[in-house]
């Protein structure tokens, strides 16, 4: 059941990422520089959102199950920081983020810290 929320959550992250790009499209003219730093950003939860998908697949490498970990709490420390320049610091979507970052964080941890499996 874990690995199911576990894999919910990187879909999750994916879709907010997917929806974050297409916004970002209606809100800036094409090829701003503002919409390619807000594109940067989506191409960077697309992967953090991978890298969770392959580490569920992969319960044992720590080192992996690392790297998604300090890459969710980058993404919760940026996302933290954006929302705090918005007018409304708990909109929906800066939210969304932050829990779905958490949760992958939270699961991260945890394989991180799972020891190996006995041979």
């Amino acid at each position: 059941m874990l690995n199911l929320v576990d894999r919910s959550l990187g879909w999750l992250l994916i879709v907010g990422t997917l929806l974050h790009a297409y916004g970002s499209y209606l809100a800036y003219a094409f090829l701003t520089p503002t919409l390619v730093w807000a594109w940067s950003g989506s191409v960077a939860g697309l992967l953090l959102g991978a890298i969770n998908l392959l580490r569920v697949n992969r319960p044992y490498d720590r080192s992996l199950a690392w790297v998604a970990f300090f890459g969710c709490v980058a993404w919760l420390a940026i996302t933290c920081a954006f929302a705090a320049t918005l007018p409304n610091p708990f909109d929906f979507r800066p939210i969304y983020h932050v829990v779905v970052g958490a949760g992958l964080a939270a699961f991260s941890l945890r394989t991180a810290l799972r020891g190996t499996p006995a041979r």
